[in-house]
């Protein structure tokens, strides 16, 4: 059903209302997700976003969910509008994670549920609710799905373009163990999901979740029809279109130039080139990428759809007014991305690294450019570790995977600290609870607590990283994938920049292993230290601990003399955090 501009302005009390609305719906969804899952990745962690799209797929409203999600979900939701056409019915849900379909998905890992909303007395589609969640495994070369040592797309697991995942009610079980595990498997060195029912219970819960979405938009639409519904639909990406044409406005009165422009570098020395030429009189900007390095041989290729995502995450992050982030925060800007560059890779390029830690880069980028704050950790972290695969003669073994990305410290600006760990930018996900992963996974968990001096000095702070050691107490694969290794996080205006992160292996000695010295020798018994890098997968035995220090937020503002040189202090007093205090809290409202 195509969506008319109306011909009158919007009444500014229900233009907030409707905002509110339509944000709640995805606030539900999200509720629901998160109650009906059962993988620790979406339960606890939250690594999951739904929103609320419009009949032509621009993303309408959303929850503050996950950035990098919400900017390319809206990708999905076109292609596979326009794949099917008019033979979408009602009862129809769709899937996906393939980062070309239309540049649509992020990174494999990252499965979206699509599902179209019919008015149910003209059967056109009205709406699209849609839910995207990270799944701990799909399969691939390592347990996680997150291989650091990727190379191409076949290595990171199952890659669906499109699956009617329920096709008029009926659930396709055949289907989704045909994608996610047989399929994968048939790559050398990779394995099919190695938790095949995790997955296919989180994804029904993704399936549920879409439903109360849809129940929610036409209980709206019975309170106010349909026509009144699509107007303010309007409206809200209206408002959030000159919302970035006044910033945009602003910005040049207040640098006095329309011409932005920034580097950054990732730390293999890739270039990430910005210029931004801004029209005053419209409102409007071109970003353009060009400069910016080739296609790399590893993971950090960035789907077109996550430089989207980036970019309508800075321009609603620099906005000081309350609107959901939508399709309208685009609507002034043109992003002109190169060919064959690391920003619109080849289609079997490997992507996992790009939405996690490219995208990071860009915010960087971006920020830098208009002068907005400091540079973030930029990075996620994301660490993996699990068990299985297939044996010497290429027989499937069953095992498991798990995946967080770890915080660190946030970038001062003008008139404000940065915030010491806390997950940053794109990235709005949850820390595994302890608790939890010490009871489910076998490993034990010695040190979590902030990185001390870790963040960029200046007039005003950046924020500290985290230190995060666990020890191993079943041999298993381990897998780190991050950034600012080799690179700081910048300071801005004269602030200093943060500490690098370090990710340590901390091994025990083993004969098996030529570790024992000799009797006679000086050299220390005491486990080995081994800095593994920034990307890196190592087999950790019994007994052996891995070490993760994330980078700081950089400085703002060059120190002032007399300065106190400490740490931000906390002076809240403790309160408890995390799933269990979530779930006690409600049970004590009834």
């Amino acid at each position: 059903m195509a969506v008319t501009k109306p011909s009158s302005g919007p009444d500014p009390i229900l233009l907030t209302l409707f905002a509110n609305r339509f944000m709640s719906v995805a606030e539900a969804m999200g509720r629901s997700l998160q109650q009906t899952s059962i993988s620790t990745n979406i339960k606890e962690r939250l690594d999951f976003s739904c929103a609320l799209f419009a009949p032509d797929g621009d993303l309408v409203a959303n929850a503050p969910f996950i950035p990098i999600h919400l900017g390319s979900m809206s990708f999905a939701v076109k292609y596979q509008m326009n794949l099917y056409g008019k033979e979408l019915k009602d009862g129809d849900i769709l899937m996906t994670n393939s980062p070309h379909a239309g540049g649509s998905g992020s990174h494999l890992p990252d499965i979206t549920i699509i599902t179209p909303v019919f008015d149910q007395r003209s059967n056109e589609i009205i709406f699209f609710t849609a839910s995207r969640g990270h799944h701990a495994d799909i399969g691939g070369i390592l347990p996680g799905s997150m291989p650091p040592t990727s190379v191409n797309i076949f290595e990171e697991g199952a890659e669906i373009m499109s699956l009617k995942i329920v096709d008029g009610g009926v659930f396709d079980k055949k289907g989704l163990y045909e994608y996610m595990v047989e399929k994968p498997a048939q790559y050398p060195g990779s394995s099919g999901c190695r938790n095949i029912k995790d997955v296919e219970s989180d994804i029904k819960a993704q399936i549920a979740a879409n439903h109360k979405g849809v129940q929610l938009i036409r209980a709206i639409v019975d309170d106010y029809s349909l026509e009144t519904v699509q107007e303010y639909m309007y409206h809200i990406r209206a408002n959030a279109e000159n919302s970035v044409r006044n910033l945009l406005r602003d910005v040049v009165r207040r640098s006095g130039t329309n011409v932005l422009g920034a580097v950054d570098y990732l730390d293999d020395g890739t270039p990430i080139h910005l210029k931004v030429e801004i029209d005053e009189k419209e409102g409007s900007a071109v970003l353009d990428f060009e400069g910016t390095g080739c296609e790399v041989r590893g993971n950090l290729n960035s789907p077109i759809s996550v430089v989207h995502s980036a970019v309508i995450y800075c321009m609603r992050a620099m906005l000081n007014v309350d609107i959901p982030l939508n399709a309208g925060c685009l609507v002034p800007i043109q992003i002109k991305i190169p060919k064959k560059s690391l920003l619109s890779p080849s289609r079997t390029a490997a992507v996992c690294g790009g939405n996690v830690l490219t995208s990071q880069r860009i915010v960087d980028v971006v920020l830098k450019a208009f002068h907005a704050c400091a540079a973030s950790q930029g990075c996620t972290n994301n660490l993996t570790f699990g068990t299985g695969g297939k044996d010497k003669n290429g027989v499937a073994i069953a095992g498991w995977g798990y995946y967080e990305t770890i915080a660190g410290g946030s970038g001062a600006g003008p008139g404000w600290h940065g915030t010491s760990g806390v997950h940053t930018h794109i990235t709005n996900t949850r820390i595994g609870d302890i608790e939890i992963l010490e009871r489910r996974y076998p490993v034990l968990m010695h040190r979590f607590g902030l990185r001390p001096f870790s963040a960029g000095k200046g007039k005003w702070n950046g924020g500290d990283g985290v230190i995060r050691e666990f020890e191993i107490m079943q041999g298993m694969q381990v897998s780190i994938l991050s950034e600012r290794r080799t690179r700081a996080p910048y300071g801005m205006a004269g602030g200093e920049p943060a500490m690098m992160g370090r990710n340590t292996w901390i091994k025990q000695r083993r004969a098996e292993d030529g570790d024992i010295p000799e009797e006679d020798s000086n050299e220390d018994l005491g486990p080995r230290h081994i800095n593994i890098g920034g990307k890196a997968t190592v087999f950790m035995g019994k007994g052996d601990r891995f070490l993760i220090e994330t980078p700081g937020g950089g400085g703002w503002g060059r120190p002032e003399e007399g300065q106190l040189d400490t740490i931000q202090e906390y002076k809240h007093a403790w309160e408890a955090r995390g799933s269990f205090a979530e779930r006690a809290a409600a049970q004590a409202e009834f």
